[in-house]
Protein backbone atom coordinates (compact mmCIF):
# COMPACT_ATOMS: atom_id res chain seq x y z
CA UNK A 1 0.00 0.00 0.00
CA UNK A 2 1.30 3.34 -0.95
CA UNK A 3 0.50 5.58 2.47
CA UNK A 4 2.35 8.30 1.36
CA UNK A 5 -0.03 9.07 -1.82
CA UNK A 6 -2.59 10.27 -0.30
CA UNK A 7 -0.67 12.87 1.57
CA UNK A 8 1.34 14.20 -1.22
CA UNK A 9 -1.78 13.94 -3.69
CA UNK A 10 -3.74 16.39 -1.55
CA UNK A 11 -0.44 18.85 -1.13
CA UNK A 12 -0.46 18.83 -5.25
CA UNK A 13 -4.18 19.67 -5.28
CA UNK A 14 -3.83 22.64 -2.66
CA UNK A 15 -0.75 24.34 -4.00
CA UNK A 16 -2.37 26.62 -6.99
CA UNK A 17 -1.94 29.95 -5.96
CA UNK A 18 -1.13 32.45 -8.51
CA UNK A 19 1.19 35.44 -8.18
CA UNK A 20 2.21 37.90 -10.99
CA UNK A 21 5.01 36.89 -12.96
CA UNK A 22 8.22 38.47 -11.88
CA UNK A 23 10.20 40.31 -14.13
CA UNK A 24 12.37 39.06 -16.48
CA UNK A 25 16.28 38.40 -15.42
CA UNK A 26 19.69 37.84 -16.98
CA UNK A 27 19.31 34.02 -15.58
CA UNK A 28 22.31 31.66 -16.05
CA UNK A 29 21.64 28.85 -18.01
CA UNK A 30 19.93 25.85 -16.61
CA UNK A 31 22.85 23.49 -17.37
CA UNK A 32 25.10 25.70 -16.40
CA UNK A 33 24.23 25.30 -12.92
CA UNK A 34 25.82 21.81 -12.37
CA UNK A 35 29.17 24.47 -11.46
CA UNK A 36 27.19 25.99 -8.68
CA UNK A 37 29.37 25.02 -5.23
CA UNK A 38 27.15 24.83 -2.71
CA UNK A 39 28.51 23.66 1.04
CA UNK A 40 28.84 19.76 1.35
CA UNK A 41 26.19 19.11 -1.64
CA UNK A 42 26.70 19.14 -5.19
CA UNK A 43 24.47 19.48 -8.52
CA UNK A 44 24.53 15.77 -9.80
CA UNK A 45 22.37 17.46 -12.87
CA UNK A 46 20.10 20.11 -14.19
CA UNK A 47 18.26 19.83 -17.31
CA UNK A 48 15.64 21.82 -18.94
CA UNK A 49 12.35 19.84 -19.68
CA UNK A 50 8.76 20.74 -20.51
CA UNK A 51 6.15 20.81 -17.78
CA UNK A 52 3.27 21.34 -19.78
CA UNK A 53 3.76 24.32 -22.16
CA UNK A 54 6.60 25.63 -19.71
CA UNK A 55 10.47 25.28 -19.71
CA UNK A 56 11.24 24.19 -16.36
CA UNK A 57 14.75 24.08 -15.29
CA UNK A 58 15.20 20.47 -12.99
CA UNK A 59 18.04 20.46 -10.47
CA UNK A 60 18.95 17.45 -8.98
CA UNK A 61 21.70 17.68 -5.38
CA UNK A 62 23.07 15.37 -3.09
CA UNK A 63 23.94 16.59 -0.10
CA UNK A 64 26.36 15.09 2.92
CA UNK A 65 26.86 16.92 5.88
CA UNK A 66 28.08 13.88 7.56
CA UNK A 67 29.82 11.09 6.52
CA UNK A 68 26.91 8.89 6.98
CA UNK A 69 24.57 11.41 5.10
CA UNK A 70 22.70 10.93 1.48
CA UNK A 71 20.28 13.45 1.05
CA UNK A 72 19.18 13.71 -2.10
CA UNK A 73 16.57 16.77 -3.72
CA UNK A 74 15.00 18.30 -6.64
CA UNK A 75 14.66 21.76 -7.52
CA UNK A 76 11.92 22.97 -9.98
CA UNK A 77 12.68 26.50 -11.59
CA UNK A 78 10.42 28.19 -14.10
CA UNK A 79 12.50 29.85 -16.83
CA UNK A 80 11.97 33.06 -17.75
CA UNK A 81 9.12 34.86 -17.21
CA UNK A 82 6.81 32.23 -16.36
CA UNK A 83 8.06 32.13 -12.84
CA UNK A 84 6.24 34.41 -10.67
CA UNK A 85 9.46 35.25 -8.21
CA UNK A 86 8.15 32.44 -5.18
CA UNK A 87 9.35 29.52 -4.09
CA UNK A 88 7.60 26.29 -2.35
CA UNK A 89 9.06 23.72 -0.79
CA UNK A 90 6.96 20.58 -0.41
CA UNK A 91 7.01 18.06 2.69
CA UNK A 92 7.01 14.01 2.53
CA UNK A 93 4.51 11.51 3.59
CA UNK A 94 5.46 8.79 6.28
CA UNK A 95 9.08 7.55 6.36
CA UNK A 96 9.76 9.07 2.91
CA UNK A 97 12.32 7.64 1.23
CA UNK A 98 11.38 9.35 -2.22
CA UNK A 99 11.45 12.67 -3.54
CA UNK A 100 7.61 13.51 -3.27
CA UNK A 101 7.39 14.69 -7.19
CA UNK A 102 3.92 14.15 -6.98
CA UNK A 103 3.70 17.08 -5.33
CA UNK A 104 5.62 19.32 -7.51
CA UNK A 105 3.32 19.79 -10.81
CA UNK A 106 0.89 22.13 -9.39
CA UNK A 107 2.75 24.68 -8.04
CA UNK A 108 5.34 24.78 -11.04
CA UNK A 109 2.40 25.64 -13.60
CA UNK A 110 1.61 28.19 -10.97
CA UNK A 111 4.89 29.42 -11.09
CA UNK A 112 6.63 28.69 -8.20
CA UNK A 113 9.90 27.45 -8.11
CA UNK A 114 9.41 24.62 -5.98
CA UNK A 115 11.71 22.03 -3.99
CA UNK A 116 11.33 18.38 -2.20
CA UNK A 117 13.55 15.66 -0.29
CA UNK A 118 13.61 11.94 -0.10
CA UNK A 119 14.61 12.95 3.46
CA UNK A 120 18.11 11.37 3.83
CA UNK A 121 17.62 7.51 2.59
CA UNK A 122 16.37 5.85 -0.72
CA UNK A 123 13.67 3.69 0.04
CA UNK A 124 10.24 2.94 -1.78
CA UNK A 125 8.33 1.68 1.10
CA UNK A 126 7.15 4.38 2.65
CA UNK A 127 6.45 2.51 5.98
CA UNK A 128 9.80 0.88 6.40
CA UNK A 129 12.43 2.22 8.61
CA UNK A 130 15.13 -0.24 8.34
CA UNK A 131 17.56 2.24 6.79
CA UNK A 132 17.82 3.60 10.61
CA UNK A 133 19.54 0.76 11.80
CA UNK A 134 23.06 1.45 12.67
CA UNK A 135 22.70 5.09 11.01
CA UNK A 136 22.03 7.69 13.78
CA UNK A 137 22.55 10.36 11.59
CA UNK A 138 20.29 9.26 8.80
CA UNK A 139 17.43 9.58 11.64
CA UNK A 140 18.07 13.19 12.02
CA UNK A 141 18.65 13.94 8.24
CA UNK A 142 14.95 12.39 8.77
CA UNK A 143 13.75 14.12 11.58
CA UNK A 144 14.83 17.71 10.44
CA UNK A 145 18.25 17.94 8.27
CA UNK A 146 17.22 17.36 4.86
CA UNK A 147 14.62 19.56 5.02
CA UNK A 148 17.23 22.19 6.12
CA UNK A 149 19.55 21.14 3.72
CA UNK A 150 16.81 21.28 0.84
CA UNK A 151 16.18 24.72 1.70
CA UNK A 152 19.51 26.48 1.86
CA UNK A 153 20.68 25.03 -1.28
CA UNK A 154 17.12 25.67 -3.02
CA UNK A 155 17.52 29.01 -1.95
CA UNK A 156 21.12 29.40 -3.08
CA UNK A 157 20.48 27.88 -6.60
CA UNK A 158 17.15 29.92 -7.48
CA UNK A 159 19.36 32.88 -7.26
CA UNK A 160 22.19 31.74 -9.07
CA UNK A 161 19.70 30.53 -11.84
CA UNK A 162 17.38 33.85 -11.52
CA UNK A 163 19.78 36.55 -10.32
CA UNK A 164 18.05 37.01 -7.65
CA UNK A 165 16.21 35.91 -4.31
CA UNK A 166 12.78 34.74 -4.18
CA UNK A 167 10.36 37.26 -2.39
CA UNK A 168 8.36 35.12 -0.76
CA UNK A 169 9.49 31.76 0.47
CA UNK A 170 6.59 29.12 1.62
CA UNK A 171 6.36 25.43 3.06
CA UNK A 172 3.82 22.84 2.53
CA UNK A 173 2.88 19.79 3.98
CA UNK A 174 0.37 17.05 5.06
CA UNK A 175 0.79 14.32 7.02
CA UNK A 176 4.94 13.55 7.78
CA UNK A 177 4.95 17.13 5.80
CA UNK A 178 3.16 18.38 8.46
CA UNK A 179 5.60 17.63 10.59
CA UNK A 180 8.50 19.41 8.81
CA UNK A 181 6.61 22.33 8.62
CA UNK A 182 5.94 23.36 11.89
CA UNK A 183 9.49 21.99 12.57
CA UNK A 184 10.62 24.58 10.13
CA UNK A 185 8.56 27.13 12.15
CA UNK A 186 9.93 25.67 15.25
CA UNK A 187 13.63 25.18 14.17
CA UNK A 188 14.12 27.68 11.51
CA UNK A 189 11.89 30.86 12.13
CA UNK A 190 13.33 32.76 9.68
CA UNK A 191 13.58 30.38 6.66
CA UNK A 192 9.45 30.88 5.22
CA UNK A 193 7.50 33.84 4.95
CA UNK A 194 4.57 31.42 5.40
CA UNK A 195 3.88 27.77 6.26
CA UNK A 196 1.01 25.49 5.49
CA UNK A 197 0.94 22.17 7.99
CA UNK A 198 -1.57 19.48 7.46
CA UNK A 199 -2.74 16.77 9.72
CA UNK A 200 0.78 17.26 11.60
CA UNK A 201 2.55 13.98 12.88
CA UNK A 202 4.47 16.88 15.05
CA UNK A 203 4.14 14.21 17.90
CA UNK A 204 5.34 11.61 15.99
CA UNK A 205 6.84 9.77 18.94
CA UNK A 206 3.75 9.65 21.11
CA UNK A 207 2.05 8.62 17.49
CA UNK A 208 3.89 5.57 17.57
CA UNK A 209 3.42 4.90 21.55
CA UNK A 210 -0.37 5.09 20.64
CA UNK A 211 -0.64 2.83 18.01
CA UNK A 212 1.71 0.41 19.98
CA UNK A 213 -1.26 0.74 22.90
CA UNK A 214 -3.61 0.45 21.00
CA UNK A 215 -2.71 -2.82 18.71
CA UNK A 216 -1.90 -4.59 21.86
CA UNK A 217 -5.97 -4.31 22.83
CA UNK A 218 -6.57 -5.37 19.50
CA UNK A 219 -4.39 -8.31 19.21
CA UNK A 220 -6.01 -10.01 22.41
CA UNK A 221 -8.23 -12.97 22.23
CA UNK A 222 -11.58 -11.29 20.89
CA UNK A 223 -10.14 -7.70 20.39
CA UNK A 224 -9.67 -7.47 16.93
CA UNK A 225 -12.93 -4.91 15.15
CA UNK A 226 -13.66 -6.39 12.02
CA UNK A 227 -15.89 -5.03 9.16
CA UNK A 228 -19.80 -6.22 11.14
CA UNK A 229 -18.26 -4.24 14.15
CA UNK A 230 -16.54 -0.71 12.40
CA UNK A 231 -20.08 -0.48 10.37
CA UNK A 232 -21.97 -0.39 13.78
CA UNK A 233 -19.64 1.89 15.46
CA UNK A 234 -20.09 4.47 12.55
CA UNK A 235 -23.68 3.87 12.07
CA UNK A 236 -24.09 4.39 15.99
CA UNK A 237 -22.31 7.37 16.73
CA UNK A 238 -23.26 9.25 12.98
CA UNK A 239 -26.97 8.51 14.20
CA UNK A 240 -25.99 10.22 17.73
CA UNK A 241 -24.24 13.20 16.38
CA UNK A 242 -26.22 14.89 14.00
CA UNK A 243 -27.93 11.99 12.23
CA UNK A 244 -26.00 12.85 8.66
CA UNK A 245 -23.29 11.53 6.66
CA UNK A 246 -20.44 12.93 8.50
CA UNK A 247 -20.70 14.16 11.85
CA UNK A 248 -20.54 18.17 11.92
CA UNK A 249 -19.36 19.36 15.23
CA UNK A 250 -17.04 16.61 17.28
CA UNK A 251 -16.09 18.15 19.71
CA UNK A 252 -19.77 18.13 21.11
CA UNK A 253 -20.64 14.36 20.03
CA UNK A 254 -19.29 11.98 23.14
CA UNK A 255 -20.27 8.86 21.43
CA UNK A 256 -19.35 5.98 24.21
CA UNK A 257 -18.76 2.23 22.46
CA UNK A 258 -19.63 1.02 25.91
CA UNK A 259 -23.21 1.27 25.26
CA UNK A 260 -23.26 -0.85 22.69
CA UNK A 261 -21.96 -3.87 24.77
CA UNK A 262 -23.56 -7.06 24.78
CA UNK A 263 -25.56 -7.70 27.76
CA UNK A 264 -26.47 -11.22 29.64
CA UNK A 265 -27.37 -13.62 26.85
CA UNK A 266 -26.65 -11.26 24.21
CA UNK A 267 -24.41 -12.72 20.85
CA UNK A 268 -21.77 -10.25 19.15
CA UNK A 269 -23.47 -10.19 16.05
CA UNK A 270 -22.99 -6.51 15.02
CA UNK A 271 -24.91 -5.38 11.61
CA UNK A 272 -28.00 -6.98 12.49
CA UNK A 273 -30.38 -5.94 14.86
CA UNK A 274 -29.62 -5.34 18.38
CA UNK A 275 -25.78 -6.06 17.56
CA UNK A 276 -23.57 -5.66 20.34
CA UNK A 277 -19.38 -5.75 21.00
CA UNK A 278 -17.52 -8.09 22.94
CA UNK A 279 -16.05 -6.85 26.13
CA UNK A 280 -12.65 -7.31 23.96
CA UNK A 281 -13.96 -5.03 21.61
CA UNK A 282 -15.33 -2.95 23.49
CA UNK A 283 -12.10 -2.21 25.41
CA UNK A 284 -10.10 -1.66 22.08
CA UNK A 285 -12.94 0.65 20.94
CA UNK A 286 -12.75 2.74 23.69
CA UNK A 287 -9.17 3.16 23.40
CA UNK A 288 -9.40 4.02 19.40
CA UNK A 289 -11.73 6.66 20.85
CA UNK A 290 -9.77 7.56 24.03
CA UNK A 291 -6.23 7.80 22.97
CA UNK A 292 -3.74 6.07 25.53
CA UNK A 293 -3.32 6.47 29.02
CA UNK A 294 -0.78 7.48 31.48
CA UNK A 295 -0.14 5.91 34.67
CA UNK A 296 -2.28 8.07 36.47
CA UNK A 297 -4.80 7.53 34.10
CA UNK A 298 -4.97 10.60 32.20
CA UNK A 299 -5.08 10.80 28.34
CA UNK A 300 -1.29 10.81 27.36
CA UNK A 301 -2.47 11.95 23.93
CA UNK A 302 -5.72 11.40 22.30
CA UNK A 303 -7.37 9.16 20.59
CA UNK A 304 -9.80 8.97 17.36
CA UNK A 305 -13.11 10.71 16.48
CA UNK A 306 -16.26 8.88 15.68
CA UNK A 307 -17.94 8.64 12.46
CA UNK A 308 -15.94 7.08 9.75
CA UNK A 309 -14.90 3.87 11.27
CA UNK A 310 -16.11 1.65 8.24
CA UNK A 311 -15.45 3.80 5.45
CA UNK A 312 -13.11 2.85 2.57
CA UNK A 313 -9.53 4.25 3.26
CA UNK A 314 -10.02 4.74 6.83
CA UNK A 315 -10.02 2.71 9.68
CA UNK A 316 -9.50 -0.94 7.43
CA UNK A 317 -6.55 1.21 5.88
CA UNK A 318 -4.85 2.79 8.82
CA UNK A 319 -5.80 0.92 12.11
CA UNK A 320 -7.24 -2.51 11.62
CA UNK A 321 -6.25 -3.91 8.21
CA UNK A 322 -9.25 -4.79 6.30
CA UNK A 323 -9.59 -8.37 8.54
CA UNK A 324 -7.75 -9.89 11.05
CA UNK A 325 -5.03 -11.53 9.16
CA UNK A 326 -4.47 -8.14 8.09
CA UNK A 327 -4.30 -6.11 10.68
CA UNK A 328 -0.45 -5.68 11.12
CA UNK A 329 -0.38 -4.72 7.54
CA UNK A 330 -2.66 -1.90 8.18
CA UNK A 331 -0.19 1.57 7.39
CA UNK A 332 -0.28 2.67 11.34
CA UNK A 333 0.52 -0.78 12.89
CA UNK A 334 3.50 -0.98 10.02
CA UNK A 335 4.91 2.91 11.34
CA UNK A 336 4.90 1.53 15.03
CA UNK A 337 6.69 -1.47 14.17
CA UNK A 338 9.05 -0.13 12.43
CA UNK A 339 9.71 3.05 14.62
CA UNK A 340 10.49 1.30 17.84
CA UNK A 341 12.45 -1.62 15.97
CA UNK A 342 14.40 1.09 14.33
CA UNK A 343 14.64 4.54 16.16
CA UNK A 344 13.82 2.89 19.80
CA UNK A 345 15.55 0.21 20.30
CA UNK A 346 17.60 -0.35 17.39
CA UNK A 347 16.30 -4.12 17.46
CA UNK A 348 14.80 -5.47 14.56
CA UNK A 349 13.21 -7.77 16.40
CA UNK A 350 11.77 -6.10 18.70
CA UNK A 351 7.80 -6.62 19.01
CA UNK A 352 6.28 -3.51 19.61
CA UNK A 353 3.13 -6.22 20.94
CA UNK A 354 4.81 -6.81 23.71
CA UNK A 355 6.43 -3.56 24.81
CA UNK A 356 5.87 -1.81 28.50
CA UNK A 357 3.81 1.28 28.01
CA UNK A 358 5.44 2.43 30.82
CA UNK A 359 8.96 2.46 31.34
CA UNK A 360 9.97 0.29 28.24
CA UNK A 361 8.04 3.30 26.23
CA UNK A 362 9.46 6.27 28.04
CA UNK A 363 13.02 4.75 26.90
CA UNK A 364 11.46 4.57 23.45
CA UNK A 365 9.70 7.90 23.60
CA UNK A 366 13.40 9.98 25.32
CA UNK A 367 15.11 8.76 22.40
CA UNK A 368 12.91 9.92 19.63
CA UNK A 369 10.87 12.76 20.40
CA UNK A 370 14.09 15.20 20.66
CA UNK A 371 14.69 14.51 16.90
CA UNK A 372 11.61 13.59 15.26
CA UNK A 373 8.93 15.49 17.14
CA UNK A 374 8.00 19.33 16.53
CA UNK A 375 6.10 19.69 19.79
CA UNK A 376 8.12 22.90 20.57
CA UNK A 377 4.60 25.64 21.31
CA UNK A 378 6.93 28.84 21.49
CA UNK A 379 6.27 30.31 17.99
CA UNK A 380 7.64 34.04 18.77
CA UNK A 381 10.57 33.88 16.62
CA UNK A 382 8.36 32.73 14.07
CA UNK A 383 6.30 35.30 14.62
CA UNK A 384 8.41 38.17 14.91
CA UNK A 385 9.72 37.27 11.52
CA UNK A 386 6.35 38.09 10.21
CA UNK A 387 5.69 34.14 9.44
CA UNK A 388 2.06 33.35 9.07
CA UNK A 389 1.03 29.46 9.90
CA UNK A 390 -2.02 27.57 8.72
CA UNK A 391 -2.96 24.60 9.80
CA UNK A 392 -5.64 22.09 8.68
CA UNK A 393 -6.56 18.49 10.23
CA UNK A 394 -10.00 16.57 8.66
CA UNK A 395 -11.86 15.76 11.49
CA UNK A 396 -11.98 11.72 10.79
CA UNK A 397 -8.14 11.17 10.17
CA UNK A 398 -7.39 8.01 10.47
CA UNK A 399 -4.11 8.15 10.59
CA UNK A 400 -3.01 11.22 13.07
CA UNK A 401 -6.19 12.25 15.77
CA UNK A 402 -7.39 15.23 14.71
CA UNK A 403 -7.58 16.39 18.56
CA UNK A 404 -3.70 16.34 18.32
CA UNK A 405 -4.19 19.53 16.31
CA UNK A 406 -6.30 20.91 19.30
CA UNK A 407 -3.91 20.09 21.77
CA UNK A 408 -0.70 21.89 19.53
CA UNK A 409 -3.33 25.22 19.14
CA UNK A 410 -3.92 25.55 22.58
CA UNK A 411 -0.54 24.89 23.56
CA UNK A 412 0.73 27.88 21.16
CA UNK A 413 -2.44 29.83 22.82
CA UNK A 414 -1.03 28.99 26.06
CA UNK A 415 2.71 29.98 25.67
CA UNK A 416 1.83 33.33 23.14
CA UNK A 417 -1.16 34.21 24.49
CA UNK A 418 -3.89 35.34 21.73
CA UNK A 419 -2.30 33.35 18.25
CA UNK A 420 -5.02 34.93 15.43
CA UNK A 421 -2.51 37.49 14.00
CA UNK A 422 -0.14 34.61 12.87
CA UNK A 423 -1.68 31.10 13.27
CA UNK A 424 -4.90 29.83 12.30
CA UNK A 425 -6.06 26.22 12.58
CA UNK A 426 -8.79 24.54 10.41
CA UNK A 427 -10.29 21.03 11.45
CA UNK A 428 -12.52 19.49 8.25
CA UNK A 429 -15.61 17.81 9.66
CA UNK A 430 -15.90 14.48 7.19
CA UNK A 431 -12.18 15.11 6.10
CA UNK A 432 -10.13 11.67 6.46
CA UNK A 433 -6.00 11.80 6.31
CA UNK A 434 -5.12 14.55 4.41
CA UNK A 435 -7.74 14.00 1.89
CA UNK A 436 -10.87 12.10 0.76
CA UNK A 437 -13.68 11.14 2.99
CA UNK A 438 -17.35 11.96 2.63
CA UNK A 439 -16.97 15.75 3.51
CA UNK A 440 -15.82 18.35 0.86
CA UNK A 441 -11.81 19.45 1.35
CA UNK A 442 -10.91 20.72 -1.24
CA UNK A 443 -9.54 23.88 -0.20
CA UNK A 444 -6.46 26.14 -2.37
CA UNK A 445 -4.09 26.83 1.11
CA UNK A 446 -1.41 28.29 -0.73
CA UNK A 447 -3.37 30.39 -2.34
CA UNK A 448 -5.13 31.34 1.25
CA UNK A 449 -1.66 31.42 2.77
CA UNK A 450 -0.02 33.77 0.36
CA UNK A 451 -2.86 36.14 0.22
CA UNK A 452 -2.26 36.46 4.04
CA UNK A 453 1.15 37.00 3.34
CA UNK A 454 1.01 39.64 0.93
CA UNK A 455 -1.21 41.71 2.69
CA UNK A 456 -4.93 40.69 2.72
CA UNK A 457 -7.33 40.01 5.49
CA UNK A 458 -6.35 36.96 8.09
CA UNK A 459 -8.32 34.38 6.66
CA UNK A 460 -11.56 33.49 8.02
CA UNK A 461 -14.59 31.49 7.49
CA UNK A 462 -13.61 29.16 4.14
CA UNK A 463 -15.83 27.41 1.61
CA UNK A 464 -14.68 23.60 0.94
CA UNK A 465 -15.53 22.03 -2.47
CA UNK A 466 -16.32 18.74 -2.54
CA UNK A 467 -15.81 16.64 -5.95
CA UNK A 468 -12.01 15.10 -7.01
CA UNK A 469 -11.27 12.37 -4.09
CA UNK A 470 -14.70 13.13 -2.31
CA UNK A 471 -16.64 10.26 -1.38
CA UNK A 472 -20.48 9.47 -2.12
CA UNK A 473 -23.03 10.68 0.00
CA UNK A 474 -22.11 14.18 0.82
CA UNK A 475 -22.70 17.70 0.07
CA UNK A 476 -21.01 19.61 -2.96
CA UNK A 477 -19.50 21.64 -0.14
CA UNK A 478 -19.32 23.03 3.17
CA UNK A 479 -18.27 26.26 5.67
CA UNK A 480 -14.99 25.78 7.43
CA UNK A 481 -14.38 27.92 10.01
CA UNK A 482 -10.63 28.82 11.88
CA UNK A 483 -10.59 26.78 15.21
CA UNK A 484 -12.76 27.25 18.00
CA UNK A 485 -15.55 28.27 15.72
CA UNK A 486 -17.86 25.57 13.90
CA UNK A 487 -20.18 25.99 11.07
CA UNK A 488 -23.65 26.18 11.98
CA UNK A 489 -26.71 26.02 10.39
CA UNK A 490 -29.71 29.07 10.42
CA UNK A 491 -32.57 28.49 7.80
CA UNK A 492 -30.75 27.08 4.42
CA UNK A 493 -27.35 29.10 5.36
CA UNK A 494 -24.70 28.34 7.43
CA UNK A 495 -22.40 29.99 9.14
CA UNK A 496 -19.41 30.21 11.83
CA UNK A 497 -20.16 30.60 15.37
CA UNK A 498 -17.59 30.27 18.41
CA UNK A 499 -18.76 28.01 21.47
CA UNK A 500 -19.50 29.92 24.16
CA UNK A 501 -17.16 28.33 26.42
CA UNK A 502 -14.11 29.71 24.17
CA UNK A 503 -13.71 33.04 24.92
CA UNK A 504 -11.04 35.06 24.00
CA UNK A 505 -7.34 34.89 25.76
CA UNK A 506 -5.87 38.14 27.00
CA UNK A 507 -2.59 38.60 25.33
CA UNK A 508 0.62 37.87 27.49
CA UNK A 509 3.37 40.43 28.48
Amino acid sequence: MKTTTLALAAMSASLLALGAPAAAHAETACADLVKTVLPHAEVTKAVSEKVGEMAVCKVSVTSRPTKDSDIRMELWIPEGAAWNGKFVQVGNGGFAGTIPRVSFNAPVKAGYAVAGTDDGHQDPVGTNASWALGHPEKVVDFGWRAVKETTDASKALIVAQKGAKASRSYFAGCSDGGREALMSAQRYPNDFDGIVAGAPANYMSQLFGLSAYQQQLMTKPGGYLGPAQRELLQKTSLAECGGEAFIRDPMSCHFDPRKLACKAGQTPKPGEEGGCLSAPQVATATALYQGRKDKTGKIAFPGYSPGAESANGSWNAWITGPNADLNQKAAGPSFSSNAFKYFGFQDPNFDYLKMDMGAQFDIAHARMAPIIDSADPNLAAFKKHGGKLIQYHGWNDPAIPPRSSVVYYEDVRKTMGDTGGFYKLYLIPGMLHCAGGVGPSNVDWVAELDGWVNGKAAPGELIAKGGPGQAPGGPASQVLCPFPGVAKKTGESWACAVPMKNVPMKKKG
